[in-house]
């Protein structure tokens, strides 16, 4: 899913008001003591994330990584029943984080030859998708197909607003429905790209189609399994996540905080089913970056960007699986992501030596406005941090 961003004015009005809370911080903590610069950086990110927590995130989980040196900080509750705390080995669902990986597979394949980015959804998945022979794989693997996203249709939603949270829907029924609904526009019609879980459930199923496989056992073996990512799965009919584990909130119009961590992953599929921790995903992150995933040329395509929705979070650059952020230090690649009761980031450098992964254990339609603002402004700090 793509995260609604905070109104500007607002957004920068907290930015404005943490900002100078934090250089209140700083400049009583310089009249007491001069730590040194390791320390004081350290102090200050854990600062940062306990303040998302005081903020309203029940807990959050942030790993830093400068070059061969990786620090992880947490703060506040990984389950509000039971009070226990936030470790950096909790599991947790890294959403849209996904189609890094299944794009991964998929330009793995085409530099095998199975597949090519300008065959048709027609070829692989005939009579499945009306004008599916004017739609490539590369239009959904950049978010240019225009297919509407099944992830915003009320039918899709139902069972879950109705209470069956472990509600399955199979990949081939949501492409039904959402290519029953009329897309966005035609296919390749626009300069920039228009953000789609649609595109990426049909990314995996013409995967499966290629490879007579499931993705779920194509990631598996293609990069789980290489890259020694142990604590990475892809359930779609499987609610419980494994131990330990994150329990992820959101607000369901109470005012109060319900607990989805049983939330069915089938509703995302290939564009958001992975569960993993901070550590693996970092790890994936550099593997892709510094070219252990795909050959340079493979990953010079899924680098291509085009200008992102206007509803993506930080305005950032969709590629191929992989989004560029505007840091204020520069650029950064990786993914944005969330899903019922879990946000999360990956931001990783041009050959993947630093980088930042941030997770809170709420969905950002639920966060009050300062979460939202000390999220992005952590992120950011964490990540230049490393520059």
């Amino acid at each position: 899913m793509v995260v609604s961003g905070v109104k500007s004015s607002k957004l920068a009005f907290a930015f404005a008001l943490v900002a100078c809370v934090a250089v209140a911080g700083l400049t009583s903590a310089s009249a007491i003591a001069k730590p040194s610069a390791g320390s004081r950086l350290a102090s200050s990110l854990q600062q940062d994330v306990d303040a998302l927590v005081a903020a309203g995130a029940p807990g959050a989980i942030l790993l830093v990584r400068d070059g061969k040196k990786t620090t992880r900080f947490t703060a506040g509750v990984a389950d509000l029943a039971t009070m226990e705390p936030m470790r950096p080995a909790d599991h947790y669902r890294i959403a849209s984080l996904t189609k890094s990986y299944v794009a991964a597979v998929a330009l793995q394949l085409v530099g095998e030859g199975k597949l090519r980015l300008s065959d048709t959804v027609a070829r692989w998945l005939p009579g499945l998708v009306p004008n599916g022979e004017n739609i490539t794989l590369r239009m959904l693997l950049n978010h240019t197909s225009g297919l509407y996203d099944h992830e915003r249709d009320p039918e899709i939603l139902a069972p879950y607003l109705a209470g069956d949270l472990g509600y399955y829907w199979s990949p081939l029924r949501q492409v039904t429905i959402a290519v029953s609904r009329p897309p966005y526009f035609a296919p390749g019609a626009i300069e920039g790209s228009w953000y789609s879980s649609t595109n990426y459930v049909l990314a995996g199923l013409i995967v499966e189609k290629v490879t007579g496989r499931t993705i779920g056992a194509e990631l598996k073996r293609r990069i789980f399994e290489p890259l020694h990512l142990t604590s990475t799965t892809y359930p779609t009919s499987e609610t419980q996540l494994p131990s330990p584990y994150a329990h992820g909130y959101f607000d369901l119009g109470t005012g109060t905080l319900s607990d989805l961590s049983g939330f069915s992953p089938s509703l995302s599929g290939a564009a958001g089913a992975i569960v993993s921790t901070v550590d693996d995903v970092a790890a994936f992150y550099r593997a892709l970056l510094s070219g252990h995933v795909l050959k340079p040329a493979l990953l010079k395509i899924m680098k291509t960007t085009r200008a992102g929705a206007a509803n993506a979070d930080l305005h950032q650059r969709m590629g191929y699986g992989l989004e560029r952020f505007p840091a204020s230090c520069g650029v950064a690649w990786g993914h944005s992501g969330s899903f019922p009761g879990y946000w999360g980031h990956a931001w990783v450098s041009e050959h993947g030596q630093h980088g930042a992964v941030l997770m809170v254990n709420i969905a950002p339609e639920s966060t009050p406005m300062a979460v939202g603002a000390l999220f992005y402004k952590l992120l950011d700090s964490a990540y230049c941090s490393t520059r």
